[in-house]
């Protein structure tokens, strides 16, 4: 009983705050700018490279601005890689089985170079969505404009968080971040870690493929989020939390884009486009404020991001589009659960 109460507490908790607002503070920035010179200039459907692209600047968030700038550079290797990746899947319309296997393959290699580059957050879970996402979406301009924006917005989000250096200008030439190489165990455990991502993503995306969903790869990403946990608790808390905080963000996600009276889309008749835009930046600061103290919490605001910034991309029915993802998100993160028990994981 007293083991089930700490599960339990475990779950609703927040861990103590670390400067989250500046974070938060800076992704926003980065995500926003760039965003609205899109909507600017009258092409809001191009937002999902950009936002992609500024996810960069998630990572290295307390680290000092030297140590930052160059953890941010090694995530911008996989989130404009991922999306470089679904770009041409989009383009050459390669989907279902071949998506599946593509990101399987992905989610292997970027699990090793996030292992290999310590990054934090750690796993591919970015990486592999970006790739998802701008796999599953219709690229309507050439695929090389498409990748610039996202590398060009990393870059920003790169300015922006070594932008506070210029108060003390201290370079230090000798510092590095102290990660472990992977050689002996530590390399056999990151070759084994990657063996799990392609087992519960290659298996969450074959399920979707089979069961007819028109987002596999919505399973696919669901199912490395328990993997990046430290522990077989923590993992399986990691997936308990994704699938809670995405139900409740698709709730959120209904009351923006259902065609009901205090949605507000209603609110700005004309303006739709811009009012999901300026949501997508408003949720986007939410979703870092509490991505390090409840994960549950951070995909509350971050499921809505994807959704909106999906349907901005590509605009599809909203009822299918929350049934499919409550559907996938279950599916995969249940899978990916079910891997971190069966290979009783510990580090």
């Amino acid at each position: 009983m007293q083991s089930l109460k700490a599960h339990l507490r475990t779950l609703h908790s927040l861990a103590p705050a670390n400067k989250d607002n500046v974070s938060a503070a800076r992704v926003a920035f980065s995500v926003a700018v760039p965003s609205l010179v899109l909507l600017g200039v009258g092409r809001p459907e191009l937002m999902i490279y950009a936002v992609f692209g500024a996810l960069t600047g998630m990572y290295g968030r307390t680290e000092p601005h030297q140590l930052r700038l160059r953890h941010q550079g090694q995530a911008a290797v996989l989130l404009v890689g991922g999306l470089s990746i679904g770009v041409f899947l989009s383009v050459n319309h390669l989907h279902s089985w071949t998506l599946v296997a593509t990101e399987t393959v992905a989610a292997a290699a970027a699990s090793l170079f996030a292992d290999k580059a310590g990054l934090k957050p750690g796993g591919p879970f970015f990486g592999i969505l970006a790739l998802g996402a701008c796999a599953s979406v219709p690229t309507t301009v050439h695929w090389h404009t498409a990748v610039l924006i996202g590398a060009l917005s990393a870059a920003f989000s790169m300015v922006v968080g070594f932008g506070g250096w210029l108060r003390g200008r201290a370079w230090d030439p000798g510092a590095a971040r102290d990660i472990p190489a992977l050689r002996g165990a530590l390399g056999r455990a990151a070759g084994i870690h990657a063996a799990r991502y392609v087992t519960a993503v290659g298996a969450a995306g074959a399920v979707g493929v089979l069961s007819g969903s028109g987002h596999p790869h919505w399973a696919m990403a669901a199912a490395a989020v328990p993997l990046a946990g430290a522990d077989m608790p923590s993992s399986v808390y990691r997936g308990l939390h994704r699938i809670v905080g995405t139900l409740m963000g698709l709730v959120v996600v209904a009351g923006v884009l259902f065609p009901w009276g205090y949605s507000p889309l209603r609110a700005f008749p004309g303006h739709e486009t811009a009012v999901m835009a300026l949501l997508v930046i408003v949720l986007q600061f939410t979703t870092e404020l509490f991505m390090t103290r409840h994960y549950g919490l951070a995909m509350v605001s971050f499921t809505p991001v994807i959704l909106l910034m999906t349907q901005l991309a590509s605009p599809a029915d909203p009822e299918l589009l929350v049934t499919e993802r409550a559907a996938e998100t279950i599916l995969g993160a249940g899978l990916g659960i079910l891997v971190v028990v069966l290979t009783r994981r510990r580090r």
